[in-house]
């Protein structure tokens, strides 16, 4: 069986140590950078199955690294971010930017673990475009079309919109569709937000096609279906 391996871009020694033991006591081949200049320059070869970036590097943000990684070859690489001080604002610029997950330090070893072992237990990476019926999502560039014509949407109306092509007829609560979108719970005084961003989707799609639908119910949530 072939080893994963994992991007690990750490400018903490120690840090990068405790973390490339746990990698490889998972069985994991681990790719070491220790700068965004390091790590850019490993661009050039194989993907990894997975990538843990530090947020706070010493030539920049490792927020610039995922938006490089999500503009090119490597945009359907699984990321894991490293926070130093658990800012929300780093927090939902990593998840907008398409981040799987983050992880505030300090952080025990053991749920380190457990979070890299959910990213490489996917069976397959996800595509660069996801296709519904006549609906196309370019997961590349955040845009979306309807039989080529563009929808217009803001980068939180797509990724809404991705999160619910993704669950096809499928409910999902509007807890979790905030949670993923915004980076943070929802709360009753944050609602109008969700409802906001999504009754501009419904517009928009309205506009272009009958047959791309997103139905909301008290206590499911939304749905998108497609005829």
């Amino acid at each position: 069986m072939k080893r994963k391996m994992v991007l690990l871009v750490e400018d903490n020694i120690q840090v990068m140590k405790n973390n490339t033991t746990a990698l490889e006591m998972n069985g994991a081949v681990v790719l070491q950078a220790t700068s965004l200049s390091q790590a850019r320059a490993l661009m050039d070869g194989t993907a990894p199955d997975a990538a843990v970036i530090d947020i706070m590097l010493p030539d920049g943000s490792g927020i610039d690294l995922l938006r490089t990684m999500r503009a090119g070859a490597w945009r359907d690489v699984p990321v894991l971010l490293l926070t130093a001080k658990g800012d929300p604002e780093d927090i939902i610029s990593g998840l907008e930017m398409g981040a799987d997950d983050y992880l505030p330090k300090p952080y025990d070893l053991n749920v380190f673990e457990a979070r890299i072992v959910a990213l490489l237990r996917r069976s397959s990476r996800l595509p660069s475009t996801l296709r519904c019926g006549g609906l196309c999502l370019d997961i590349a560039s955040n845009t979306a079309h309807y039989n080529a014509e563009n929808l217009h949407l803001t980068q939180k109306e797509f990724s809404l919109l991705l999160l619910l092509a993704q669950n096809l007829q499928h409910p999902m609560a509007a807890g979790v569709l905030y949670e993923k979108v915004w980076g943070k719970a929802l709360l009753y005084d944050n609602t109008s937000a969700l409802r906001i961003q999504m009754s501009n989707l419904k517009k928009k799609l309205a506009a272009v096609t009958e047959e791309v639908i997103i139905e909301s119910s008290r206590g499911e949530g939304y749905c998108l279906t497609v005829m």
